[in-house]
């Protein structure tokens, strides 16, 4: 895709999302979307070279709006412990926000996981750095022991991405989600000084 920030891409990438999530990618053509964009096949293959690309560009889309929230919870003047528990809740809220509102593209985020793991590595590893800087300074206010913040931050991140399809698919009962703070605090009480 040619990076582009213009409304015409945002305009096609809108309708894909929206058709997409409304009948699932294969169901969905290049000319369905150039049509309920207002837009012509040409106009359209000025930015993508197919609809794969144009898929691709959603979810890049979606990641984009998880990776700015989790930037504005480490832009909040909060106590590390409390910002950590605040990122691994905006996480979770953040992925299950973005596959409930693509509708049935929920099935193609779970037949497709590997396309959207490829793409979720930019966005992991800016996530991980997110969380290694909460760690640094939580170590450095004594909020948390003395640890490898590499280290901690990875096994951090792949435990809240762990919870991530079961908290899609609603594995989790409801009790989880009036628990999400007990649960993170048992995430936390490893890392916590007492």
């Amino acid at each position: 895709m040619i990076k582009n920030n213009s409304r015409t891409v945002q305009t096609l990438i809108d309708v894909a999302r929206n058709l997409f999530a409304k009948k699932g990618k294969d169901h969905v053509t290049v000319n369905d979307i150039a049509e309920e964009s207002g837009k012509g096949r040409r106009t359209l293959y000025m930015y993508f070279k197919n609809k794969d690309e144009i898929y691709k560009a959603v979810i890049n889309t979606e990641l984009d709006r998880i990776i700015k929230r989790l930037r504005e919870v480490e832009a909040l003047d909060v106590p590390p412990d409390v910002k950590l528990m605040r990122h691994i809740i905006s996480h979770l809220d953040a992925v299950k926000d973005a596959v409930d509102r693509n509708g049935s593209l929920r099935a193609d985020f779970f037949m497709d996981i590997y396309e959207v793991e490829r793409a979720r590595r930019k966005v992991d590893k800016e996530e991980h750095e997110l969380i290694r800087k909460i760690l640094v300074q939580g170590v450095e206010h004594k909020v948390f022991k003395r640890l490898d913040p590499n280290l901690s931050a990875t096994i951090i991140l792949y435990t809240i991405k762990g919870l991530e399809v079961p908290y899609i698919r609603q594995n989790i009962n409801d009790e989880f989600q009036r628990n999400k703070i007990g649960i993170i605090d048992f995430v936390l009480t490893g890392i916590k000084r007492q």
